[in-house]
């Protein structure tokens, strides 16, 4: 079976050994574990090597596993395409939901978010290589939904998400992971008040946070092979 611990304390070393190398802040650089087809045990091993935010891309998926861990304290993460009719399970089992892409699913979240919560944190996810089979906004309609977030009581805007096609030259990687920071930048600019770029995964997480990423969302390099 993968080595689970010992997986999360080199990808901490890692992690940290990057943000020095890029001349990030320490400590900087959260880890999101996710947990797509993975098992309960895994997810247990995880828990007890010490991490606590987990990521899911299937509402059926994620919500026997919320429910077996109640009471630990953890912090759920949505971070697969939103579909209508699963938005009120989404905010109300969820802390972050890291793909949003439109004004309806935003106001839905806003409508359904249950009052003893707090709000949900809300990441945008963009379509940053303008790939057509890629979910996420084109850039144009970022500040729409930026606006709407904004002024939606029940939601706080913390930045933005990307999926980017796949690169497996670093230089590339980071071109495009250079782009969601600029947008990121131009954003803050403008007065919103961003403080997350979640972006990079387990085959290009080190040229992410070489462009600024604050939330690397990690599976196979922690867990191994999905089941």
């Amino acid at each position: 079976m993968t080595d689970i611990k010992k997986n999360f304390l080199e990808l901490q070393t890692q992690i940290r050994l990057c943000e020095t190398k890029y001349q990030r802040t320490p400590h900087s650089v959260a880890l999101l574990a996710v947990t797509k087809g993975q098992s309960i045990e895994k997810i247990s091993a995880a828990i007890d090597a010490g991490q606590t935010a987990f990521g899911e891309n299937y509402l059926q998926e994620a919500l026997p596993k919320i429910a077996f861990f109640t009471g630990k304290n953890l912090e759920w993460h949505f971070i697969g395409p939103i579909q209508s009719n699963k938005t009120k399970k989404i905010a109300e089992y969820f802390s972050w939901v890291h793909s949003v892409t439109h004004i309806k699913v935003l106001q839905r979240l806003h409508d359904q978010r249950p009052e003893h919560l707090p709000p949900l944190n809300v990441c945008i996810e963009v379509n940053i290589s303008d790939e057509p089979t890629k979910s996420g906004v084109n850039i144009d309609d970022i500040f729409a939904l930026a606006d709407h977030c904004t002024s939606s009581p029940r939601l706080i805007l913390r930045g933005l998400m990307a999926i980017p096609s796949l690169q497996k030259n670093f230089s590339d990687q980071r071109a495009q992971f250079h782009k969601l920071a600029i947008l990121y930048e131009k954003l803050r600019e403008k007065g919103y008040m961003l403080d997350t770029l979640s972006m990079g995964m387990s085959s290009d997480w080190e040229a992410a946070i070489a462009e600024g990423s604050t939330m690397i969302r990690i599976g196979t390099a922690l867990f191994g092979a999905r089941n």
